[in-house]
Protein backbone atom coordinates (compact mmCIF):
# COMPACT_ATOMS: atom_id res chain seq x y z
CA UNK A 1 0.00 0.00 0.00
CA UNK A 2 2.62 2.21 0.59
CA UNK A 3 4.38 1.59 -2.27
CA UNK A 4 1.35 2.22 -4.44
CA UNK A 5 1.16 5.45 -2.74
CA UNK A 6 4.50 6.69 -3.35
CA UNK A 7 4.33 5.69 -7.09
CA UNK A 8 0.98 8.15 -7.54
CA UNK A 9 3.04 10.74 -5.83
CA UNK A 10 6.34 10.15 -8.24
CA UNK A 11 3.85 10.19 -11.62
CA UNK A 12 2.18 13.40 -10.22
CA UNK A 13 4.88 15.10 -9.56
CA UNK A 14 6.18 13.64 -13.32
CA UNK A 15 3.59 15.45 -14.92
CA UNK A 16 3.86 18.71 -13.22
CA UNK A 17 7.16 18.84 -14.20
CA UNK A 18 6.71 18.03 -17.72
CA UNK A 19 3.58 20.74 -17.65
CA UNK A 20 5.99 23.61 -15.76
CA UNK A 21 8.65 22.79 -18.94
CA UNK A 22 6.61 23.25 -21.83
CA UNK A 23 5.40 26.78 -19.98
CA UNK A 24 8.91 27.95 -20.18
CA UNK A 25 9.46 26.69 -23.33
CA UNK A 26 6.65 28.52 -24.95
CA UNK A 27 7.57 31.65 -22.90
CA UNK A 28 11.04 31.72 -24.27
CA UNK A 29 9.35 31.42 -27.88
CA UNK A 30 7.96 35.11 -27.76
CA UNK A 31 10.60 38.10 -28.56
CA UNK A 32 11.01 40.15 -25.50
CA UNK A 33 9.81 43.61 -26.49
CA UNK A 34 12.61 46.12 -26.15
CA UNK A 35 11.09 49.66 -24.41
CA UNK A 36 12.94 53.18 -26.01
CA UNK A 37 14.39 55.13 -23.48
CA UNK A 38 17.51 55.52 -21.15
CA UNK A 39 18.28 52.74 -18.43
CA UNK A 40 19.40 53.73 -15.10
CA UNK A 41 20.35 51.68 -12.52
CA UNK A 42 18.40 51.28 -9.07
CA UNK A 43 21.28 52.37 -6.89
CA UNK A 44 22.01 55.53 -9.53
CA UNK A 45 18.37 56.66 -8.81
CA UNK A 46 18.47 56.38 -5.29
CA UNK A 47 21.95 58.13 -5.24
CA UNK A 48 20.63 60.96 -7.10
CA UNK A 49 17.48 61.42 -5.05
CA UNK A 50 19.47 61.66 -1.61
CA UNK A 51 21.69 64.36 -3.61
CA UNK A 52 19.24 66.56 -4.51
CA UNK A 53 19.65 68.31 -1.04
CA UNK A 54 22.86 69.40 -1.85
CA UNK A 55 23.12 72.63 -3.50
CA UNK A 56 24.26 71.70 -7.32
CA UNK A 57 27.02 74.12 -8.29
CA UNK A 58 30.26 74.05 -9.16
CA UNK A 59 33.15 75.62 -7.17
CA UNK A 60 35.08 78.23 -8.07
CA UNK A 61 36.31 81.51 -7.84
CA UNK A 62 34.26 84.86 -8.41
CA UNK A 63 35.58 88.45 -7.56
CA UNK A 64 33.96 89.82 -4.65
CA UNK A 65 33.91 94.25 -3.91
CA UNK A 66 33.85 94.93 -0.10
CA UNK A 67 33.44 98.18 1.27
CA UNK A 68 36.43 99.28 3.02
CA UNK A 69 37.41 98.22 6.37
CA UNK A 70 36.16 100.48 9.18
CA UNK A 71 38.07 101.07 12.65
CA UNK A 72 35.37 100.36 15.28
CA UNK A 73 35.65 101.26 18.88
CA UNK A 74 33.63 98.86 19.73
CA UNK A 75 31.20 95.29 19.06
CA UNK A 76 28.07 96.29 21.27
CA UNK A 77 25.65 94.18 20.65
CA UNK A 78 25.02 90.81 17.48
CA UNK A 79 25.14 91.71 14.49
CA UNK A 80 22.58 90.52 13.12
CA UNK A 81 20.49 93.89 13.20
CA UNK A 82 21.40 97.14 10.85
CA UNK A 83 22.35 99.58 13.50
CA UNK A 84 24.64 97.52 15.09
CA UNK A 85 26.41 95.82 12.40
CA UNK A 86 29.85 96.76 11.08
CA UNK A 87 30.33 95.34 7.83
CA UNK A 88 34.07 95.20 7.40
CA UNK A 89 36.39 96.42 10.97
CA UNK A 90 39.70 97.10 10.16
CA UNK A 91 42.06 94.12 11.46
CA UNK A 92 46.01 93.57 10.66
CA UNK A 93 47.27 90.74 8.39
CA UNK A 94 48.71 88.86 10.47
CA UNK A 95 47.95 88.25 14.18
CA UNK A 96 49.69 87.67 17.62
CA UNK A 97 48.39 87.20 20.91
CA UNK A 98 48.30 90.12 23.34
CA UNK A 99 46.89 88.77 26.32
CA UNK A 100 45.04 86.08 27.91
CA UNK A 101 42.63 86.00 30.93
CA UNK A 102 40.56 83.62 33.08
CA UNK A 103 36.32 85.41 33.24
CA UNK A 104 35.18 82.03 34.83
CA UNK A 105 33.93 78.34 34.17
CA UNK A 106 34.36 77.38 30.70
CA UNK A 107 32.79 74.50 28.91
CA UNK A 108 31.78 71.22 31.33
CA UNK A 109 29.91 68.07 30.97
CA UNK A 110 26.59 69.63 32.06
CA UNK A 111 27.42 72.95 30.81
CA UNK A 112 28.35 75.04 27.93
CA UNK A 113 29.97 78.54 27.70
CA UNK A 114 27.89 80.16 24.73
CA UNK A 115 27.53 83.86 25.18
CA UNK A 116 29.40 85.46 22.80
CA UNK A 117 31.99 88.66 24.50
CA UNK A 118 30.36 92.03 23.62
CA UNK A 119 33.27 95.45 23.73
CA UNK A 120 32.18 98.76 24.64
CA UNK A 121 32.79 102.00 26.53
CA UNK A 122 37.28 100.51 26.55
CA UNK A 123 35.77 97.24 28.17
CA UNK A 124 34.98 93.79 27.35
CA UNK A 125 31.81 92.11 28.42
CA UNK A 126 31.90 88.40 28.85
CA UNK A 127 29.57 85.91 30.75
CA UNK A 128 30.80 82.17 31.83
CA UNK A 129 28.81 79.05 31.96
CA UNK A 130 28.12 79.62 35.55
CA UNK A 131 26.42 82.63 34.74
CA UNK A 132 28.93 84.87 36.18
CA UNK A 133 29.57 88.55 34.47
CA UNK A 134 32.94 90.06 34.08
CA UNK A 135 33.87 93.23 32.56
CA UNK A 136 37.85 93.06 31.61
CA UNK A 137 40.08 96.14 29.94
CA UNK A 138 41.44 96.42 26.96
CA UNK A 139 45.10 95.38 28.54
CA UNK A 140 43.42 92.17 30.31
CA UNK A 141 42.79 93.37 33.40
CA UNK A 142 39.46 92.15 35.54
CA UNK A 143 37.85 94.85 36.54
CA UNK A 144 34.47 93.09 38.47
CA UNK A 145 32.23 90.31 38.38
CA UNK A 146 28.89 90.06 38.85
CA UNK A 147 26.71 86.89 40.32
CA UNK A 148 23.70 86.14 37.99
CA UNK A 149 22.41 83.41 39.97
CA UNK A 150 19.53 83.76 42.47
CA UNK A 151 19.78 83.17 45.64
CA UNK A 152 17.77 79.83 45.95
CA UNK A 153 19.42 78.15 43.13
CA UNK A 154 22.41 76.64 42.13
CA UNK A 155 24.65 77.69 39.48
CA UNK A 156 24.53 74.45 37.45
CA UNK A 157 21.01 74.35 37.19
CA UNK A 158 20.62 76.86 34.12
CA UNK A 159 23.00 77.53 31.39
CA UNK A 160 23.02 79.86 28.21
CA UNK A 161 22.29 83.54 28.55
CA UNK A 162 23.54 86.70 26.15
CA UNK A 163 25.11 90.14 26.34
CA UNK A 164 24.26 93.38 24.56
CA UNK A 165 25.41 97.07 25.27
CA UNK A 166 23.74 100.40 24.91
CA UNK A 167 23.08 103.56 26.21
CA UNK A 168 25.28 103.45 29.08
CA UNK A 169 24.14 99.83 30.12
CA UNK A 170 24.62 96.51 29.93
CA UNK A 171 21.96 93.98 29.54
CA UNK A 172 22.33 89.99 30.16
CA UNK A 173 19.80 87.39 29.63
CA UNK A 174 20.21 84.44 31.46
CA UNK A 175 19.48 81.22 31.95
CA UNK A 176 17.39 81.64 35.02
CA UNK A 177 14.74 83.28 32.71
CA UNK A 178 15.87 87.31 33.57
CA UNK A 179 16.72 89.56 32.06
CA UNK A 180 19.46 92.19 34.07
CA UNK A 181 20.73 96.04 33.22
CA UNK A 182 24.07 96.48 34.88
CA UNK A 183 25.94 99.38 34.86
CA UNK A 184 28.96 99.02 33.06
CA UNK A 185 31.42 101.08 35.48
CA UNK A 186 30.94 98.65 38.76
CA UNK A 187 28.89 96.04 37.23
CA UNK A 188 26.11 96.80 39.86
CA UNK A 189 22.25 95.70 39.22
CA UNK A 190 20.51 98.72 37.85
CA UNK A 191 17.03 96.12 37.17
CA UNK A 192 16.10 93.10 36.83
CA UNK A 193 12.81 91.46 35.32
CA UNK A 194 11.91 87.83 35.40
CA UNK A 195 10.56 86.63 31.60
CA UNK A 196 8.99 83.23 32.89
CA UNK A 197 11.23 81.30 31.00
CA UNK A 198 14.78 80.59 30.30
CA UNK A 199 16.18 83.45 27.93
CA UNK A 200 19.52 81.50 26.40
CA UNK A 201 20.37 83.79 23.70
CA UNK A 202 21.31 87.43 23.32
CA UNK A 203 19.26 90.52 23.51
CA UNK A 204 18.68 93.21 20.90
CA UNK A 205 18.80 97.10 22.35
CA UNK A 206 17.31 99.53 20.06
CA UNK A 207 15.55 102.98 20.72
CA UNK A 208 14.96 102.45 24.45
CA UNK A 209 13.63 99.19 24.17
CA UNK A 210 15.40 95.73 24.75
CA UNK A 211 14.11 92.75 22.29
CA UNK A 212 14.60 89.11 23.98
CA UNK A 213 12.96 85.94 23.52
CA UNK A 214 12.56 83.95 26.47
CA UNK A 215 11.71 79.73 26.10
CA UNK A 216 12.32 79.77 23.23
CA UNK A 217 9.14 80.61 22.35
CA UNK A 218 8.16 83.61 23.87
CA UNK A 219 9.24 87.53 22.59
CA UNK A 220 9.26 90.56 25.14
CA UNK A 221 9.85 94.08 24.73
CA UNK A 222 11.19 95.31 27.74
CA UNK A 223 11.65 99.33 28.32
CA UNK A 224 15.56 99.60 28.68
CA UNK A 225 15.65 102.37 31.66
CA UNK A 226 12.87 101.00 33.88
CA UNK A 227 12.55 96.94 32.93
CA UNK A 228 8.82 97.29 32.30
CA UNK A 229 7.22 94.82 30.15
CA UNK A 230 6.14 97.06 27.24
CA UNK A 231 4.69 94.22 24.86
CA UNK A 232 4.66 90.49 24.28
CA UNK A 233 3.98 87.95 21.10
CA UNK A 234 3.87 83.63 21.53
CA UNK A 235 5.11 81.91 18.93
CA UNK A 236 5.99 77.66 18.57
CA UNK A 237 8.02 76.24 20.97
CA UNK A 238 9.70 72.68 20.49
CA UNK A 239 11.78 70.17 22.69
CA UNK A 240 14.16 69.70 19.81
CA UNK A 241 16.45 72.41 20.55
CA UNK A 242 19.96 73.50 20.14
CA UNK A 243 21.74 75.25 23.49
CA UNK A 244 21.15 79.06 22.66
CA UNK A 245 18.22 80.79 20.84
CA UNK A 246 18.94 83.83 17.90
CA UNK A 247 19.12 87.46 18.99
CA UNK A 248 15.88 89.46 18.14
CA UNK A 249 16.67 91.48 14.53
CA UNK A 250 15.95 94.84 14.56
CA UNK A 251 15.63 97.38 11.18
CA UNK A 252 13.53 100.54 11.57
CA UNK A 253 10.10 99.54 11.96
CA UNK A 254 10.43 95.89 12.24
CA UNK A 255 11.33 93.26 14.76
CA UNK A 256 12.32 89.96 13.72
CA UNK A 257 12.18 86.69 16.14
CA UNK A 258 13.49 83.23 15.72
CA UNK A 259 11.42 80.36 17.74
CA UNK A 260 12.25 76.60 18.84
CA UNK A 261 9.83 75.55 16.60
CA UNK A 262 11.66 76.67 13.43
CA UNK A 263 9.01 79.89 12.79
CA UNK A 264 10.29 83.39 12.36
CA UNK A 265 7.90 86.01 13.37
CA UNK A 266 8.11 89.56 12.26
CA UNK A 267 5.98 92.44 14.36
CA UNK A 268 6.06 96.18 14.21
CA UNK A 269 8.52 96.91 16.87
CA UNK A 270 7.14 99.74 19.04
CA UNK A 271 3.35 98.15 19.38
CA UNK A 272 4.52 95.11 19.07
CA UNK A 273 1.83 94.03 16.30
CA UNK A 274 2.20 90.92 14.16
CA UNK A 275 2.90 91.32 10.82
CA UNK A 276 3.93 88.06 8.88
CA UNK A 277 5.07 84.52 10.42
CA UNK A 278 7.10 82.07 8.35
CA UNK A 279 8.13 78.44 9.09
CA UNK A 280 11.33 77.25 7.91
CA UNK A 281 10.89 73.45 7.44
CA UNK A 282 12.63 70.75 5.48
CA UNK A 283 15.50 68.12 6.47
CA UNK A 284 18.80 66.29 4.97
CA UNK A 285 17.27 63.05 4.22
CA UNK A 286 18.77 60.19 5.59
CA UNK A 287 20.86 62.36 8.28
CA UNK A 288 19.55 61.42 11.92
CA UNK A 289 21.29 65.14 13.16
CA UNK A 290 18.46 66.92 10.86
CA UNK A 291 15.62 66.12 13.43
CA UNK A 292 16.79 68.56 15.28
CA UNK A 293 14.93 71.52 13.61
CA UNK A 294 16.18 74.48 15.29
CA UNK A 295 16.64 78.04 13.84
CA UNK A 296 20.29 78.22 14.93
CA UNK A 297 20.98 80.58 11.77
CA UNK A 298 19.48 83.96 13.71
CA UNK A 299 18.11 86.10 11.61
CA UNK A 300 19.78 89.12 10.07
CA UNK A 301 18.15 92.12 8.40
CA UNK A 302 20.28 93.32 5.27
CA UNK A 303 18.00 96.32 3.34
CA UNK A 304 14.79 94.77 2.49
CA UNK A 305 15.63 91.23 3.39
CA UNK A 306 15.50 89.03 5.87
CA UNK A 307 18.09 85.79 6.11
CA UNK A 308 17.49 83.15 8.44
CA UNK A 309 18.56 78.99 8.53
CA UNK A 310 17.85 75.81 10.75
CA UNK A 311 20.25 72.98 11.96
CA UNK A 312 18.55 70.85 9.19
CA UNK A 313 19.02 72.15 6.07
CA UNK A 314 17.78 75.00 5.02
CA UNK A 315 18.54 78.88 4.73
CA UNK A 316 15.88 81.12 3.50
CA UNK A 317 15.95 84.57 1.83
CA UNK A 318 12.30 86.44 3.37
CA UNK A 319 11.13 89.82 2.09
CA UNK A 320 10.83 91.72 5.48
CA UNK A 321 7.71 93.61 4.70
CA UNK A 322 5.34 90.40 4.08
CA UNK A 323 7.25 87.33 4.47
CA UNK A 324 7.59 86.29 0.94
CA UNK A 325 10.19 83.98 0.17
CA UNK A 326 12.89 85.04 -2.23
CA UNK A 327 14.58 81.64 -2.39
CA UNK A 328 15.58 78.65 -0.57
CA UNK A 329 18.96 76.77 -0.49
CA UNK A 330 19.12 72.71 0.65
CA UNK A 331 21.76 74.07 3.56
CA UNK A 332 21.45 74.61 7.28
CA UNK A 333 23.14 77.08 8.96
CA UNK A 334 24.92 76.70 12.53
CA UNK A 335 25.15 80.48 13.20
CA UNK A 336 23.99 84.19 11.33
CA UNK A 337 25.10 84.64 7.75
CA UNK A 338 27.77 87.53 7.47
CA UNK A 339 26.06 89.53 4.29
CA UNK A 340 28.97 91.20 2.64
CA UNK A 341 29.92 92.57 -1.55
CA UNK A 342 26.58 90.88 -2.52
CA UNK A 343 27.23 87.66 -1.11
CA UNK A 344 26.20 85.96 2.18
CA UNK A 345 28.72 83.67 4.36
CA UNK A 346 28.20 81.42 6.90
CA UNK A 347 29.24 77.99 8.57
CA UNK A 348 26.89 74.91 7.55
CA UNK A 349 24.98 71.93 9.43
CA UNK A 350 27.84 70.19 7.41
CA UNK A 351 30.79 72.16 9.07
CA UNK A 352 31.90 73.79 5.78
CA UNK A 353 32.21 77.38 5.00
CA UNK A 354 30.10 78.46 2.08
CA UNK A 355 29.48 81.76 -0.10
CA UNK A 356 26.16 82.03 -1.51
CA UNK A 357 25.17 84.51 -4.01
CA UNK A 358 22.43 86.80 -1.76
CA UNK A 359 20.16 87.81 -4.24
CA UNK A 360 20.10 84.14 -5.78
CA UNK A 361 21.04 81.70 -3.47
CA UNK A 362 23.26 79.86 -5.64
CA UNK A 363 26.29 78.29 -3.90
CA UNK A 364 29.66 80.30 -5.52
CA UNK A 365 32.08 78.06 -3.25
CA UNK A 366 32.53 75.66 -0.06
CA UNK A 367 35.04 74.89 2.19
CA UNK A 368 35.46 71.68 4.65
CA UNK A 369 36.22 72.67 8.14
CA UNK A 370 37.48 70.31 10.55
CA UNK A 371 34.25 68.58 11.77
CA UNK A 372 34.93 65.30 13.77
CA UNK A 373 37.89 62.79 15.12
CA UNK A 374 37.46 59.03 13.65
CA UNK A 375 36.95 56.49 16.62
CA UNK A 376 40.71 55.08 17.61
CA UNK A 377 39.92 53.43 20.26
CA UNK A 378 37.60 50.38 20.67
CA UNK A 379 36.05 50.89 23.48
CA UNK A 380 35.81 54.84 22.72
CA UNK A 381 31.74 55.50 23.53
CA UNK A 382 31.54 58.52 20.58
CA UNK A 383 34.26 60.03 18.40
CA UNK A 384 35.27 63.67 19.33
CA UNK A 385 33.93 66.82 17.37
CA UNK A 386 34.48 69.85 16.73
CA UNK A 387 32.14 73.40 16.31
CA UNK A 388 33.25 75.99 14.18
CA UNK A 389 32.16 79.83 15.10
CA UNK A 390 31.87 82.51 12.42
CA UNK A 391 32.82 83.68 10.17
CA UNK A 392 33.48 87.00 10.37
CA UNK A 393 35.05 89.25 7.95
CA UNK A 394 37.36 91.92 9.22
CA UNK A 395 40.79 92.39 7.52
CA UNK A 396 39.52 91.51 4.35
CA UNK A 397 39.35 87.93 5.09
CA UNK A 398 36.57 85.68 7.11
CA UNK A 399 37.62 84.59 10.16
CA UNK A 400 36.02 81.28 11.66
CA UNK A 401 37.05 79.74 15.43
CA UNK A 402 37.28 76.17 15.86
CA UNK A 403 36.98 74.28 19.13
CA UNK A 404 39.98 72.03 17.50
CA UNK A 405 42.28 74.42 19.03
CA UNK A 406 42.83 77.05 15.71
CA UNK A 407 41.41 80.15 14.42
CA UNK A 408 41.70 79.78 10.74
CA UNK A 409 41.40 83.01 7.80
CA UNK A 410 39.68 82.23 4.46
CA UNK A 411 39.48 84.59 1.27
CA UNK A 412 36.38 85.86 0.63
CA UNK A 413 36.87 85.49 -3.26
CA UNK A 414 37.80 81.33 -3.34
CA UNK A 415 37.52 79.97 0.31
CA UNK A 416 41.19 79.55 0.20
CA UNK A 417 42.87 79.32 3.58
CA UNK A 418 45.16 82.02 4.06
CA UNK A 419 46.40 81.72 7.60
CA UNK A 420 45.55 79.69 10.99
CA UNK A 421 46.62 80.93 14.60
CA UNK A 422 46.70 78.92 17.49
CA UNK A 423 44.04 79.43 20.61
CA UNK A 424 44.60 77.18 23.46
CA UNK A 425 41.60 75.21 24.96
CA UNK A 426 40.00 75.60 21.49
CA UNK A 427 37.17 78.36 20.77
CA UNK A 428 33.83 78.62 22.22
CA UNK A 429 32.45 81.55 21.02
CA UNK A 430 32.34 83.68 18.34
CA UNK A 431 34.78 86.24 17.58
CA UNK A 432 34.05 89.74 17.56
CA UNK A 433 36.72 92.43 16.54
CA UNK A 434 36.73 96.40 17.69
CA UNK A 435 40.05 98.70 17.93
CA UNK A 436 42.14 96.51 15.19
CA UNK A 437 41.96 93.74 17.91
CA UNK A 438 40.21 90.41 18.10
CA UNK A 439 38.76 88.68 20.76
CA UNK A 440 36.79 85.38 21.88
CA UNK A 441 36.35 82.94 24.53
CA UNK A 442 38.28 79.37 25.05
CA UNK A 443 36.04 76.26 25.75
CA UNK A 444 38.58 76.50 29.54
CA UNK A 445 36.62 80.00 30.49
CA UNK A 446 39.56 82.29 29.14
CA UNK A 447 39.45 85.21 27.33
CA UNK A 448 42.24 86.00 24.48
CA UNK A 449 42.89 88.97 22.36
CA UNK A 450 45.02 89.23 19.11
CA UNK A 451 46.07 91.94 17.32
Amino acid sequence: MKGQTMLRNARTLGFLGAAIGSLALSGCAEREEILAGERLGVRDVLQSQASADETLTVDGSQPISLSAPVSNASWAQSMVSPHTRVSHPALSKSLSQLWAVDIGTGDTRRQRLNANPVMADGRIFTMDSEHLVRAVSTSGEVLWSHDLTPLRDKNIEAQGGGLAYSDGKIYVASGFGTLSALDPASGKEIWVQRLGGTATGAPTVRGGVVYIVSGDQIAWAIEADSGRIRWQIEGNGDINNVAGSPAPAVSDKHAVFAYGGATVQTTFRQGGLRLWNADILGRRNGVALTMVDDLTGDPVIVGETVYVGNHSGRIVALSLHDGERLWTTRQGALGPVWPAGGSVFFVSDRNKLVRLDAATGEQIWEVELPGWVPRNKPNRKRDRSFANHGPVLAGGRLIVAGSDGQIRSFAPEDGALISSIEIKGGATTRPIVAGNTLYVVSGDGVLHAYR
